[in-house]
């Protein structure tokens, strides 16, 4: 089984069903199977075939996934590149990829049309053609996805998922949102990231369901259709920025069957205000190496396990470990995840497959706990992890605190060095009225240990984020490394 065959046998069952709404227009299942067979026929006369990789440089289109089915039909491998990223980083990327041909959008043309050595194809004109057309067809284990991290630290990583990866993940995500083919799913992530692309819309397609696609994230556009969906997926910037319009308060969510979030650790508060408006928010936890899915919560115990990212997954297998073994029920460890989901390889990179991929397991980098109910609890990226005088410190259960605070719009806690205990704790905040560091740190009393409050707390105007809102924790150290002197 290839992933196209979602579209073609969604086409013979339900020809004139909603298949993708896009910019005004609406694109049947039968609309849909005829336009990946335009693309397949244009590609392959382009001289695309199996392995070969093609490209797209833009805002989120309906094109995209045409072209994905597309490459899925030849066995080639679509790359959808971060339009956020500068020119000289994204002409870093198409380089390592070197795609056969590059598609884009009326907004970045001329930094299409000014990279180096591919061929580029505005994305309502046709392919040139090749003097030697494209050969070979897609299998289920082929490479379908070559997508790059957000490359918050360090240069960006290509992490090659298969089809088998986005069956997988389909699956996973229709059992996590109870989808049904009468859902209609909305998505206003960038299609350049696996959540945009996998948490939602492949999945829907794959069950024959309705995609909405915004070309990009608009709070208050995002509120209006909130209405007229069942599904939506979110990040916690994107959720917030919506639950601040003025519109949210008397939004009609009556056909809003259930919110998903995921991207980074979720503050209580936002799932709480979001179940005060009795809509279900489940947490997601993956990563792009996983396709998304790895961990997740199901519509049916959203509001019963608040603040837990779920259970392990049903099309994968999930360990914690430390100190080389299997961490106990109630103890930390570093997600590792096993299955179909997970990335097949680094692109070009077989010592980073090697350091990440052990035995098939992919190791995250994250570190999280799973109770005697078979729950896990998030606790933070190792990289972020402060170990001060030997003990380990999760900035992200003192975030959790610290959002708390009246005030404080914002918070991340890194590590600063220290001559004595190696590193401490610091609290970089972004504060909406007057604070001191006593009143910052106040609700830490009593709560969590002496050794984990921060030693520091540092106002700033605003917290670095990449393009899909997290915190760049590597630009925040950057940021406190020069200060010295204790917040007053």
């Amino acid at each position: 089984m290839t992933i196209d065959t979602w579209i073609r046998d969604a086409a013979a069952r339900w020809p004139d069903r909603p298949a993708l709404e896009f910019d005004g227009e609406t694109l049947s299942y039968a609309g849909m199977q005829a336009a990946v067979e335009a693309r397949v026929l244009e590609l392959r006369a382009g001289g695309v075939g199996r392995g070969d990789r093609v490209a797209w440089y833009g805002l989120n289109h309906a094109q995209v996934f045409v072209l994905l089915f597309a490459c899925a039909r030849l066995g080639a491998i679509l790359v959808p590149l971060n339009w956020r990223l500068a020119e000289a980083e994204v002409a870093a990327i198409v380089a390592n990829a070197s795609p056969k041909v590059l598609f884009h959008d009326a907004h970045f043309a001329a930094q299409a049309q000014a990279l180096p050595g591919v061929v580029t194809v505005a994305v309502d004109a046709p392919v040139p053609a090749s003097e030697t057309p494209g050969t070979g067809r897609g299998q289920a284990g082929d490479p379908i996805l070559l997508v790059y991290t957000s490359g918050s630290t360090g240069r960006p990583k290509g992490a090659v998922l298969t089809q088998d990866s986005l069956i997988c993940n389909a699956a996973m995500s229709v059992e996590a949102h109870a989808m049904t083919p009468d859902d209609v799913v909305l998505n206003v992530l960038p299609l350049f990231h696996v959540g945009g692309l996998n948490i939602l819309p492949t999945p829907a397609f794959s069950i024959g369901a309705t995609v909405v696609l915004h070309d990009r994230f608009d709070a208050a556009r995002t509120c209006a259709a909130l209405s007229e969906v069942t599904l939506a997926i979110t990040v916690p910037t994107v959720l917030q920025a919506v639950m601040d319009c003025e519109n949210w308060a008397t939004a009609d969510l009556s056909r809003l069957r259930g919110l998903s979030i995921g991207s980074t650790d979720v503050p209580t508060s936002l799932i709480e205000n979001v179940h005060a408006c009795g809509v279900p928010l489940i947490q997601i936890y993956g990563a792009t190496e996983t396709g998304p899915f790895a961990i997740y919560q199901q519509i049916g115990e959203a509001m019963t396990s608040v603040g837990s990212i779920g259970r392990a997954g049903s099309g994968c297998r999930i360990r914690l470990m430390r100190d080389g073994v299997e961490a106990g029920a109630g103890e930390p460890g570093e997600i590792w995840v096993k299955g179909d989901n997970v990335l097949h390889e680094y692109w070009r990179d077989p010592a980073l497959t090697a350091e990440f991929l052990v035995d098939g397991w992919f190791r995250t980098g994250d570190v999280a706990m799973r109770d005697t109910a078979g729950l896990y609890w998030f606790k933070d990226r190792i990289k972020h992890m402060v170990i001060s005088g030997g003990e380990n410190i999760y900035p992200a259960e003192i975030e959790r605190i610290l959002r708390e605070v009246p005030g404080i719009s914002e918070v991340s806690v890194v590590g600063r060095p220290d001559p004595k205990w190696g590193e401490v704790p610091v609290a970089v905040v972004v504060a909406s009225r007057p604070l001191g560091k006593p009143e910052v740190l106040a609700p830490l009393a009593g709560r969590l240990a002496r050794f984990k409050h921060p030693k520091d707390v540092v106002f700033v105007d605003a917290l670095p984020r990449n393009a899909m809102g997290k915190v760049v924790a590597a630009d925040v150290r950057a940021m406190i490394a020069a200060r010295s002197q204790p917040a007053q």
